[in-house]
């Protein structure tokens, strides 16, 4: 199945039906009066998130959805059916924003969510509805309101506890295939990943979800190489993990341009927690080693540097222990912050 996390589609409520003129006739009834049902109302335009979806490639193929139009009122005062709403059924972490792009409308991040988009047209009243005691034969009705209709934007945003960050051919697919049953494309030249992959890892008895990117060039949150597009698949995780290419002449460069390109493109990810590694080191010799460990530690500002191995998995076991326990503080202080009354609420 091909990945797509975004799509521009039209979707319209369905337009209320209308109210009926008509007037109840039967033998030995001279004055039977109104009786002109109301129409049906028209169907929403809603979006649900469900589970089993990881992709928005269904709507590559087809843009316009639309709600059923409310049947329309009819005599004995019988009421017109409501139309059918239009399910679009999305993937969890999809966002709605408004045709611009700037908007955000909804955002679905668990299963079963549903969020009405657009509401479908009233139905009108029938003739009964406007019976008085000075108009006791009207001969008028209402037509059913017009659904809303707009062009909106389907974004995709993974959900993954952690996120996998550095320039092409840094070794994240290599290492997301190593510590989960995830099965990347692998190959030694840039750019291999061209769409974003995700793994469960499982380390002691807590499990999360890794998220591996398509590599970061310098430029890349101006459009650059594949762009900052899938930058947002990282937003929502509690850790990145920098893998750093230990082959490379300047390791030291290769930090800075993914710390830039982090901070250019904001929403945050410049300030959540990262693990910074220096990868490939079964291809390096002691000395090497050491060297480049210690440029990236000068880098960094004296963060600490560990030294792995994704094809050997040295010092794999070290970082994944520590993700898991930098996941585990974010939940615990998401959750107490979730607990705590609000400032100025008292009991």
């Amino acid at each position: 199945m091909k990945f797509l996390d975004q799509a521009k589609i039209y979707v319209r409520a369905g337009d209320g039906g209308a109210g009926a003129v008509s007037f109840r006739r039967e033998k030995f009834l001279e004055f039977g009066g109104p009786d002109g049902g109301d129409g049906g109302k028209g169907g929403d335009v809603v979006v649900e998130c469900v589970e089993g979806l990881n992709t928005l490639i269904d709507y590559r193929y087809q843009q316009h959805f639309k709600g059923k139009t409310g049947m329309h009122g009819m005599g004995r005062n019988r009421h017109g059916f409501n139309g059918a709403d239009a399910v679009l059924k999305v993937p969890v972490g999809t966002q709605v924003y408004d045709e611009e792009g700037e908007t955000l409308l909804a955002d679905l991040t668990k299963v079963g969510q549903r969020v009405v988009l657009l509401k479908g047209g009233n139905g009108g009243f029938g003739n009964a509805h406007f019976k008085s005691s000075t108009n006791r034969a009207p001969r008028r009705a209402n037509p059913g309101q017009e659904g809303q209709e707009m062009w909106v934007w389907l974004q995709l945003k993974l959900i993954a506890d952690a996120g996998l960050v550095g320039l092409p051919n840094a070794g994240k697919s290599t290492f997301l295939a190593k510590v989960s049953a995830a099965k990347p494309k692998i190959a030694d030249y840039p750019f291999t990943t061209l769409t974003p992959g995700l793994g469960v890892v499982s380390v002691d008895a807590r499990t999360f979800v890794l998220a591996d990117i398509p590599g970061l060039i310098e430029g890349a949150s101006e459009g650059a190489g594949l762009g900052d597009r899938f930058l947002g698949h990282v937003e929502r995780c509690r850790v990145l993990i920098h893998l750093v290419d230990g082959t490379q002449e300047d390791v030291a460069e290769a930090y800075h341009v993914i710390r830039n390109e982090l901070e250019a493109y904001g929403a945050g990810l410049d300030e959540k927690p990262e693990i910074l590694c220096l990868n490939k080191c079964d291809a390096l010799s002691e000395e090497e080693r050491e060297e480049k460990r210690k440029a990236l530690v000068k880098a960094s500002r004296r963060k600490k540097v560990h030294v792995i191995s994704g094809v050997s998995g040295e010092g794999v076991d070290k970082v994944l222990h520590l993700v898991a326990d930098e996941i585990a503080a974010a939940n615990a202080e998401e959750k107490k912050a979730a607990e705590e009354p609000e400032e100025g609420w008292r009991p």
